[in-house]
């Protein structure tokens, strides 16, 4: 029985020896820098006579106030609704694209699939501000190729990133590297599904139509929701984009998104305080709307999987 409980020991210490190294760089570089921010967004510099001198300024307690300010802030105002336009048309175009690539690719009847999948994929793995510059040259009238076309055929060369069509010139850069990511997750949901069920409704006399929307689709319910969510998560975070294309255009503001803002309090106003109850409250907006369309929508598509 002695030797049992000794050998149990070990066992019993083995799962937390293996955990350790993943709490230590997720409490070094995920909890504690969250924490800091949550503590600056509290905090605030008071100032004492020209503030020269030694002990001139101080950090002192500013409870709400940050709170009070950023909220108040037309330019984080306008932001918000700008980034809410911006998602209201990117997401539904890009997850509308992802499942209608998968389902595509799922019926077989794509010619070259594995060519199809990786080309569909491939805009993924360009990173953000690459993909920023490139882009941002094919608009600009002056080299872009879109223009020399548009002159070719007597037509009016596009002003893409003028104010009027910068928010979907923006968002055709993240449809263009996310619809792959999406893609990709709901085609492998797609292969997981059981051949059966497809024989069995076209021995029915369904459709492919049919059986893709009416099969399929509520099967990957699921994986729906979770590209959902990752996708509304990207764009409240939308920064990479209008921050790269902002030097080639004067249509894109230092405050044209949130993120934007919080980078500009910080860095170029030395405001960190404010930077900092600004970023926590994009993180509990980006954290009320994932639950909360996760609480709406997810309890039945998770049941039916279940």
């Amino acid at each position: 029985m002695t030797a049992t409980h000794r050998r149990r020991g070990p066992r019993k210490l083995a799962p937390y020896v293996f955990l350790t190294p993943a709490i230590l760089l997720f409490a070094g570089f995920m909890a504690a820098p969250i924490g800091y921010a949550v503590y600056l967004s509290f905090r605030a510099t008071k100032v004492t006579g020209l503030g020269l001198g030694k002990g001139a300024r101080r950090e002192v307690w500013a409870g709400l106030a940050n709170y009070r300010r950023s909220l108040a802030d037309p330019e984080f105002v306008h932001s918000v609704g700008r980034v809410g336009l911006y998602g209201l048309l990117l997401v539904p175009v890009m997850m509308g694209l992802a499942l209608l690539f998968a389902l595509v690719l799922d019926s077989g009847r794509a010619r070259g699939g594995a060519f199809s999948r990786t080309s569909i994929f491939l805009p993924y793995a360009v990173p953000a501000v690459i993909a920023s510059l490139l882009w941002g040259f094919l608009y600009l009238p002056d080299v872009s190729p879109f223009a020399y076309l548009a002159g070719q055929l007597g037509l009016p060369s596009p002003e893409l990133m003028s104010s009027r069509y910068i928010l979907f010139a923006v968002a055709n850069i993240a449809l263009w590297g996310g619809v792959g990511f999406n893609m990709i997750v709901l085609y492998t949901s797609l292969r997981a599904i059981p051949s059966e069920l497809s024989e069995a409704a076209r021995l029915d006399g369904a459709t492919e139509r049919q059986i893709a929307l009416r099969v399929k689709v509520p099967i990957i319910a699921p994986s729906l929701i979770m590209t959902f969510v990752f996708s509304l998560i990207a764009t409240l975070q939308v920064f990479a984009e209008p921050t790269t294309l902002r030097p080639l255009t004067n249509n894109i503001s230092t405050t044209w998104t949130p993120l934007m803002k919080v980078y500009r309090d910080a860095f170029t106003r030395d405001d960190v305080y404010s930077a900092a109850a600004t970023s926590v409250v994009i993180a509990l907006a980006t954290l009320v709307l994932s639950f909360g369309f996760l609480r709406l929508v997810g309890r039945r598509a998770f049941g039916q999987e279940a």
